[in-house]
């Protein structure tokens, strides 16, 4: 016997996991509190299996809830698909995307064409900028969807990868020989102050010798061979080089790139551009 699950049900279910609890999916969804819990409740039943447990004030997913969020974010996503595509509205308008300067390449444009190719009536506007502006631009409702680059996974995100930050100087330099070692990154650059803490962890002398708001002056300094600077593995520029210096500078770490995106209403365009810079990830 076949059995059908409540795609009502499920996406009360991906409101909850992604906004951490009842309440705030209650409001997002323009339901009572009461009314999500028993979706949930009747999913469950209709699995058989727990989907969610207590996390102090909140709720955590339970492994069998993570396997499902997956799937019945896809479920969404083709749910919504149907609806517009038989309805060409649902795919006119816009999107606003915000991407960190940093992770733009190899990524961005590879979605931006696929985008434009699947929904050419939907114009997408994309913000490069740094991480800290453009979490304040996404907190004002500005910016529909986001990748950051930082440290920990805010409310309501995802971690779609954790990427390596590298020393990144020009072809054949020597700058980074030099000491007091000169640096060159914006003053925005979430990745700035952590890398100054671990040149001096490592008792190596520093010297900024570039200050700037523009990701260009940065890297025309860089490639002349006069600073160096530090890339999310993968995303350097092809006219700068990783800096083979076999210890001679501190290693850095892993930082996440997190995917946020807004739910008021959650628009066929928006999830559109969630689902494919999700399987662009999944890709790489």
């Amino acid at each position: 016997m076949s059995r059908t699950l409540d795609l009502t049900a499920l996406r009360s279910f991906v409101a909850v996991a992604e906004n951490g609890g009842v309440t705030r999916a209650a409001g997002l969804l323009n339901l009572t509190q009461s009314a999500v819990s028993m979706q949930l409740k009747r999913l469950e039943e209709s699995i058989g299996v727990a989907l969610f447990e207590r996390a102090g004030r909140g709720l955590a997913l339970t492994g069998a809830g993570d396997q499902l969020l997956s799937y019945a974010r896809r479920m969404m996503v083709l749910n919504d698909e149907v609806y517009a595509r038989l309805n060409a509205r649902g795919y006119e308008g816009e999107v606003t995307l915000g991407v960190p300067q940093d992770v733009i390449y190899p990524v961005i444009p590879r979605i931006l064409q696929q985008f434009a190719r699947d929904f050419p009536l939907v114009q997408v506007h994309l913000i490069s900028s740094f991480t800290l502006m453009l979490k304040e631009q996404f907190r004002r409702g500005e910016i529909d969807v986001m990748l950051t680059t930082e440290d920990e996974l805010g409310e309501g995100g995802e971690t779609l990868a954790q990427r390596e930050l590298i020393w990144v100087g020009a072809p054949g330099g020597a700058a980074w020989r030099k000491r007091p070692l000169p640096l060159a990154f914006e003053r925005a650059c979430i990745f700035r102050s952590f890398v100054q803490r671990r040149l001096d962890e490592a008792g190596i002398d520093w010297q900024m010798v570039v200050n700037s708001e523009s990701t260009r002056t940065i890297e025309a300094t860089v490639s002349a061979d006069l600073a160096i600077h530090t890339y999310i593995a993968g995303a350097e520029p092809p006219h700068l080089e990783r800096i083979p210096h076999d210890g001679g500078l501190p290693d850095l770490r892993a930082f996440n790139i997190n995917l946020y995106h807004a739910v008021h209403g959650e628009s066929a365009s928006v999830m559109a551009m969630v689902d494919l810079i999700r399987r662009a990830y999944r890709a790489m």
